[in-house]
């Protein structure tokens, strides 16, 4: 039977298009649109990129109008072509440096044709797919590369924050630097001080006004206002001086010697390529910090991005502009702006071009002191402390300094190599490093093997085990986390043999040949350490579908009917081996000092007695950080009267007064068993003990009937059913139960106690904190960028 498909009269002389049965009708052509996110996000980036190009372009000697043409490609070129749809690209501070020194060396219609040539090598690279390998350059290396830089644009531009001239390497300006003091021009100073002054102060004005305000770019307002101070107080200083384009110098045939010209491209890549990556992970990161942002957007495609940066560099290179590399300052204004596309990343570079053709006029009133004075505070940035905390803390703080020192006396390419050289000398140095002791305590001698196992400690290992006399109780301690063959025949020859005479040998530590990441069990074991219990396939029986053991029962024969290899008391002792064996290695020295100087956590975290919430995962803690109250339901008994729990009151004195913890987190979860038996409980029965327990929540669940308080909201949604609305209620209740508490009453008052609200979605593995409390509780995803703001 054939389907009828209904038609229209038409005029027989006009050809109608159809189209077959049941398919949806032609899509009509599609309408461009710009999100009015996109729009705002592009102007915020605009007005910060403007001063910055200029500032950027005068810092390395160039004709200005490049650090514009260098934006404007940077923002189409760049931002339709590249990987990071968010990234924002231009004429970065970081190419300052090489830059600078290339124009000097070559002239600038060589640079620009340098600057094409590191595009096209971004290509054969994009092309090669090699951009996750630039990511294994170590970070110190990176940083101290960028702190040089940093110093190099900072003492340079201080003599023109002066009233003077740099000269061309860093010693040179540090020897000329007390004669410019001596010579040092008012005018250029006073607009200095205050573009520096504006950069400083505007961020960090307070009140709602502030809020506002603070909405428009710092730079904009430093440059806009000094600009307006220097031409109403009348001074006469230096000023932008955009020249016609018609003059505009465009790329030239490169000249000069072969091998300083492969050195210059090769180094305008590294940093140009490097300097972009980096900038397209640290991105993403904020990206994923953004509700809701990270699926429209997803992770940025690096092989992608740099081939869109090698495009823009030919680009910007050929019409004479400036190298081009992703920017760290708009990028992160970019995601933070509300930016949704890539739209905003070319709709920036659409305004810089528009600028650049009408607005010449004004551009040419901005004192030169004034955009040195940016750029000296961009090159001060770069200099990062929590850079130099993490290398310390890493123990790479010598390939950070090296690189810095290399950088700044050198150049960048040279600085690069010694902080490579010296990256690889230190991880020599910790390959080879291995402490290898031997002592008798009690009778039983000890041998205790501190690093990696190598074939070049083999030497120091069989002087130690020769120490132990035949016949002898020995324990050998291995806190390493890799042994080669040569170490592994090595000990197990000497075991085989003094255990022969007659001695006892017990290694400990590490087992043999296997990785941190894959702790040994057993022989066929490869569970990690924090595999629950019941997902342990090392040992024992079979585990049996749930299908099989519907249809044929539990076996009765079986010990562990659970099929988890054991009973709950063979599962904790397999935990407590593996515990001594992978895990007591590797915090013993931490346990030990935590022994000797006691207990001072900074935190008192009060939580459920859930199984599913372990505290130290979820808050990324060690031994001694938090001081952790469990109960059922998470719950903060008032003070006094008859409902009153002595236990939680202690631990929170105690907490308060004696380890004198500085905030206090209570923590709420999903799925909470005690809020659902709370709303489902019923007035009257018998009094059970889980029941005068839960009589503490009976005022969340009085707030929570409350019509006259909004119900809380989870990252601005409304919770899914009655459980969760409690759950987040309860915490907002509890919090305010811990304040009646005198302790903690007077610790806040006195200004050094915080209360913080929590809440742990199990089934997302995602984690909230609370913002805001008047409107019934309102719960936000923790994102890094809110703490390193």
């Amino acid at each position: 039977m054939s389907a009828c498909v209904p038609t229209r009269a038409t005029d027989p002389n006009r050809t109608e298009r159809t189209h077959p049965p049941h398919s949806p009708p032609p899509a009509g052509p599609r309408r461009f649109r710009i999100a009015g996110a996109d729009v705002s996000a592009s102007i915020a980036v605009f007005l910060i990129a403007l001063p910055l190009s200029l500032g950027i372009a005068l810092a390395t000697g160039a004709p200005l109008q490049a650090g514009l043409v260098a934006a404007a490609v940077g923002g189409l070129v760049a931002g339709r072509l590249g990987g990071s749809p968010l990234q924002v690209s231009g004429p970065a501070a970081g190419l300052t440096v090489v830059t600078a020194d290339l124009i000097q060396r070559y002239g600038w219609r060589t640079t620009c044709a340098i600057t094409v040539l590191a595009g096209l090598a971004q290509l054969g690279l994009g092309c090669l797919r090699v951009a996750r390998g630039a990511l294994a350059v170590s970070p110190a290396i990176v940083h101290g590369m960028l702190a040089g830089i940093g110093v190099t644009i900072a003492v340079a531009q201080l003599h023109i924050v002066l009233g003077g001239t740099p000269q061309s390497s860093v010693p040179a300006n540090l020897r000329a630097l007390p004669a410019q003091l001596a010579h040092m021009g008012a005018a250029a100073v006073s607009v200095s001080v205050l573009t520096l002054a504006l950069l400083l102060l505007w961020p960090r004005l307070p009140g709602r006004a502030g809020r506002l305000l603070r909405k428009v770019p710092a730079a904009l307002v430093a440059v806009a206002g000094a600009t307006a101070a220097a031409a109403l107080a009348g001074l006469r200083l230096p000023k932008v001086d955009l020249p016609s384009w018609s003059n505009h110098a465009l790329a030239g045939l490169p000249e000069g010697p072969v091998l300083g010209l492969v050195a210059a491209v090769l180094t305008t890549t590294l940093v140009c390529s490097v300097q972009s990556l980096l900038g397209a992970v640290a991105v993403d990161k904020l990206v994923a910090g953004r509700p809701g942002l990270s699926p429209r957007v997803g992770r940025s495609n690096l092989d992608r991005e740099l081939l869109g940066q090698g495009a823009a560099n030919i680009v910007s290179g050929s019409l004479g502009g400036l190298p081009i590399a992703g920017v760290a300052v708009r990028s992160s204004a970019n995601v933070h702006a509300g930016a949704v596309s890539r739209n905003s990343t070319m709709l920036h570079g659409v305004l810089v071009v528009i600028a650049t053709l009408l607005m010449v006029p004004i551009l040419e009133f901005i004192p030169l002191a004034s955009l040195a004075a940016l750029v000296m505070a961009v090159g001060i940035q770069m200099v990062s402390l929590n850079h130099i905390r993490t290398v310390t803390r890493h123990r790479e703080v010598w390939v950070y300094a090296v690189t810095t020192l290399g950088v700044v006396s050198l150049g960048v390419l040279e600085g690069v190599a010694l902080g490579i050289a010296t990256a690889v000398g230190v991880a020599l140095h910790r390959l080879t490093r291995t402490r290898i002791t031997h002592e008798k305590r009690e009778g039983v001698h000890h041998v205790h093997v501190r690093g990696q196992l190598t074939f070049l400690a083999v030497p120091r290992l069989s002087r130690a085990l020769h120490l132990v006399p035949h016949g002898a109780d020995t324990v050998v301690e291995l806190d390493g986390s890799f042994m080669d063959h040569a170490a592994y025949e090595t000990l197990q020859d000497w075991q085989k043999t003094h255990t022969a005479q007659g001695g006892t040998v017990e290694i400990t530590g590490r087992h043999p040949g296997t990785r941190i990441s894959e702790p040994q069990v057993s022989g066929d074991c490869r569970c990690r350490p924090w595999t629950p219990w019941r997902n342990h396939q090392c040992e024992g029986p079979r585990s049996v579908p749930p299908a099989e053991k519907n249809a044929e029962g539990p076996d009765r024969s079986d010990p562990d009917p659970t099929g988890t290899g054991g009973g709950s008391g063979h599962e904790l002792a397999r935990g407590i081996s593996a515990f001594q064996r992978n895990t007591a290695p590797l915090v013993r020295s931490e346990l030990a000092r935590l022994a000797r100087e006691g207990q001072r956590p900074s935190q008192l975290f009060l939580t459920c007695a859930d199984s599913r919430l372990v505290t130290s995962m979820i808050t990324s803690s060690g031994p001694g950080d938090l001081f952790v109250v469990r109960n059922v339901g998470n719950l903060v008994p008032r003070p006094g009267e008859e409902s009153g729990d002595d236990s939680v009151a202690a631990a929170i004195e105690y907490a308060v007064d004696v380890l004198q913890v500085r905030s206090i987190t209570v923590c709420g979860h999903s799925g909470c068993g005690a809020m659902q038996a709370l709303l489902n409980s019923e007035p009257g029965g018998a009094r059970s003990p889980l029941k005068r327990w839960l009589r503490h929540g009976l005022p969340s669940l009085e707030r929570m009937a409350d019509d006259n308080l909004p119900w809380g909201r989870l990252a601005g949604r409304p919770p899914e059913d009655a459980v969760e609305q409690l759950c987040l209620t309860n915490v907002v209740q509890q919090l305010e139960h811990l304040r009646a508490h005198d302790s903690v009453a007077r610790a806040i008052e006195e200004g050094c106690l915080e209360l913080h609200g929590m809440y742990f979605h199990v089934g997302e593995a995602e984690a909230y904190l609370l913002t805001e409390t008047d409107a019934g509780g309102v719960f936000d995803r923790v994102r890094e960028s809110d703490l390193t703001a």
